[in-house]
């Protein structure tokens, strides 16, 4: 008689697409600003996937995401580590069809204004990729993931306080770097 393989288990399977689906874009986004690669961030989440359906019998945690995160963390980590020779590329090199396109509808812009806003949303994204990786780490978990400073600490495995001083340090070099930009344009 055969023996049935864990992972071969429907009712398992069913359980975990409920729970962890709906964070799939967010594992993305945050593989996207770890690795700064596309196509690195898409293997590294469902790297990320697997080893939490592998462990899903174990999670006991109430969330889902901060566990989710943490295991990507590790994946990215590994990753970091198997070529820390190799160049990476920057978060610029991402195609244009990575944008998202807004939810809410506004009155219609002005060319200028869509330039302005372009100009920002660009300008953004490559400041907190030029952040190191701890700062970046931090302000992608709390400002664009949106955990709490226990959950991120639960995820990077520092305390709170480490948390609370890379998030303010991470944000005074996003100012620095945004006035150091609009100086450059003046």
């Amino acid at each position: 008689m055969p023996i049935k393989a864990v992972d071969d288990d429907p009712e398992k399977a069913r359980r975990f697409r409920d729970a962890a689906l709906p964070y799939l874009n967010d594992a993305y986004t945050l593989a996207r600003y770890l690795l700064r690669n596309a196509t690195d961030a898409e293997d590294a989440v469902q790297e990320c996937y697997l080893r939490a359906f592998r462990h899903f019998d174990s999670y006991r945690g109430p969330a889902m995401k901060p566990w989710l995160f943490a295991i990507l963390r590790n994946v990215c980590r590994a990753e970091y580590a198997r070529r820390a020779h190799t160049p990476t590329s920057a978060i610029e090199d991402a195609p244009e069809s990575a944008e998202q396109t807004p939810l809410w509808h506004e009155a219609e812009e002005t060319p200028e204004a869509q330039l302005v806003r372009r100009w920002d949303s660009d300008t953004i994204r490559r400041l907190v990729a030029a952040l190191a990786e701890p700062f970046r780490e931090t302000f992608v978990l709390r400002e664009i993931q949106n955990l709490s400073y226990r959950e991120i600490a639960k995820v990077a495995e520092v305390p709170v306080g480490t948390v609370m001083s890379r998030l303010a340090r991470a944000r005074a070099m996003l100012r620095s770097a945004w006035l150091a930009e609009e100086e450059q344009c003046k």
